[in-house]
């Protein structure tokens, strides 16, 4: 009796086993360079090849934003110019989105968009910066920076000088925030060097060779913090804001609540150069608005051994859960990329090494990054643009190559894996000088894709083709503000909690692309299975309302739909 039991146990569990759903296999991430049947033709001016110059090393910024309000991001590139003219280039490109599906196209609408900025542009920064519920841009430049104002019927028009917003540095970045908490979007400008191309320096060296002159022996510039009063920008220092910022080698800013207090702060990174971070001073109720820098102090301005870094690239992310920002940067080549994880005693403390980021990345000089859950397990990825400074690098005369290629970094645990390129891949893999890159979900489908600058080179449509599992469905989580008086509406600033089980943190903010604006979305990977899901969204001003949403690709968060929770 006792065997045949033991029959119809084995049995049963045989059966059950039979019943058990087979574990999905992980999906294949895939990025594709689909440019060339998207009509978007188009290949990048800054100075000219090879760089014989610092100016001509970084290349344009480029925008993912939704100019015309038809619910998917268009295209703006931030052109330069050549050392032969430098003040009058092919100038910048608009680029509408008329995709279908999956099937990504552009058409080029500069000519009829009022756009006519044909100056040594850098980068660009998008953000409503008069409340009309139209995305406006900041275009940074050596000399003359530009504003150019949405006005909504699908042209724009430069505003720099109605706006104040006069300023004839070498800007490099930008980016927008509510840095005063006023619901309107003051402005960060990062300063490069001064820089004559009628009488450029002479030649410098780096490991024995001959290489353009720069940043180090050349005078650095201040960066400008300007506070939005009422649709008139005012200098931050002028107003007793913040103390005149130090100059310094910058090039890379991103604004967002890093301290947790309720209020928007602001990172900057700089070229060799301890980097920036701009906390507001703890002050009695009715005091007017002052920043102080924390950068050495918080841990964010150097890395474990001390040394001040070339910052490039600027990534936002919560590699350990718990709900604060962690940063991730790019560096320069025989160094190593930086992640710098916050920590519950307060500040931050660089773990490359605890990651896997360090000793992989030294043969590499980093551009655009970003943190981006790519094979759908809920942590994030990363991706990194790279490509050399020097036309002579080489393994054998600067242990690096010229043309780099891209990586993307796959998350499993504490470490980060580099993805292998595939037989068919056409992106990664392949070297190129790529500098600037922003993201957003181009055709529609719910997942990031990726808009690239190479410098001197194709701006290039790279569609994101990962099949997600059956199981999991990719969510764009976009943001309105709809309170009256509240011009930043995209909720630039804003923390967005997955409330249920795993928990999941995004950040929607401005800047850390390298000269670029990514779309003001989030990206999240949900279980197919969920009719409703339930999101925290900490507001700019930092308020935290709950909401319960049916999602969807492209997935609206209303602030006047949410319950106020505790913060």
């Amino acid at each position: 009796m006792k065997a045949i039991n033991l029959s119809i146990l084995s049995a049963a569990c045989i059966l059950s086993s039979c019943d058990e759903p087979t574990p999905e296999p992980p999906p294949t991430v895939r990025f594709m360079d689909v440019t060339e049947t998207t009509g978007l033709d188009f290949v990048s001016t800054c100075g000219a090849l090879p760089s014989t110059e610092i100016l001509e090393m970084s290349g344009g910024g480029i925008a993912l934003f939704d100019y015309d309000n038809d619910g998917d991001p268009d295209v703006f590139i931030a052109n330069g110019a050549t050392l032969d003219s430098p003040t009058k280039g092919p100038g910048c490109r608009l680029f509408r989105n008329d995709s279908n599906g999956k099937q990504i196209q552009f058409v080029d609408v500069t000519p009829d968009s009022g756009i006519t900025l044909d100056r040594w542009a850098m980068g660009v920064a998008a953000g409503d910066v008069d409340g009309d519920g139209f995305i406006d841009l900041h275009v940074t430049c050596w000399g003359p920076n530009a504003l150019l104002r949405n006005r909504g019927d699908g042209t724009f028009e430069d505003v720099t000088a109605e706006f104040g917003l006069v300023d004839d540095a070498w800007s490099t970045s930008s980016a927008f925030g509510d840095i005063d908490g006023d619901g309107d979007l003051d402005l960060y400008v990062v300063n490069y060097l001064e820089f004559d191309p009628r009488n450029p320096p002479p030649n410098a060296r780096y490991k024995g060779q001959a290489v353009a002159a720069g940043p180090q022996g050349l005078t650095p510039q201040s960066d400008r913090l300007w506070i939005n009063d009422e649709g008139l920008f005012r200098d931050a220092v002028d107003l007793g804001a913040v103390d005149p910022i130090l100059p310094s080698y910058g090039l890379n800013v991103v604004i967002l609540d890093f301290d947790g207090d309720g209020r928007q702060d602001i990172t900057v990174g700089n070229d060799s150069m301890a980097n920036d971070l701009l906390v507001h001073e703890e002050r009695e109720h009715g005091q007017p608005l002052k920043l102080i820098n924390i950068g050495r102090q918080s841990g964010l301005a150097a890395n474990l051994d001390g040394s001040e870094q070339a910052t490039m690239g600027m990534a936002i992310g919560d590699v350990d859960g718990d709900g604060r920002p962690d940063l991730f940067t790019t560096n320069f080549s025989s160094d190593t990329n930086t992640l710098h994880r916050s920590m519950d005693a307060g500040g931050w403390q660089d773990r490359t090494r605890q990651y896997g980021l360090g000793m992989s990345s030294r043969p590499w000089l980093g551009w655009t990054t970003a943190f981006v859950d790519l094979d759908h397990d809920d942590d994030e990825d990363l991706i990194i643009l790279n490509g050399h400074v020097y036309p002579n690098a080489t393994l054998d005369t600067m242990d690096a190559e010229y043309e780099q290629p891209p990586q993307v970094l796959i998350r499993s645990g504490d470490r980060f894996t580099p993805l292998e390129h595939g037989r068919m891949d056409n992106w990664l893999g392949v070297p190129r000088r790529d500098r600037a890159g922003a993201l957003g979900d181009l055709d529609g489908d719910g997942d990031l894709d990726l808009v690239t600058a190479e410098l001197n080179g194709p701006v290039r449509i790279i569609q994101n083709q990962t099949n997600a599992p059956s199981s999991r469905r990719s969510v764009m989580v976009h943001l309105n503000d709809d309170r009256e008086g509240c011009s930043n509406r995209h909720g630039l600033g804003s923390r967005i909690q997955s409330v249920n089980e795993p928990r999941s943190t995004r950040w929607i903010y401005s800047g850390g692309a390298f000269q670029s604006a990514n779309d003001p979305a989030a990206s999240f990977s949900l279980p197919s299975s969920a009719e409703r899901w339930q999101f925290d969204v900490t507001w700019p001003d930092g308020m935290t309302t709950r909401h319960e949403i049916t999602p969807e690709a492209r997935t609206v968060i209303t602030r006047s739909d949410g319950v106020a929770t505790p913060g």
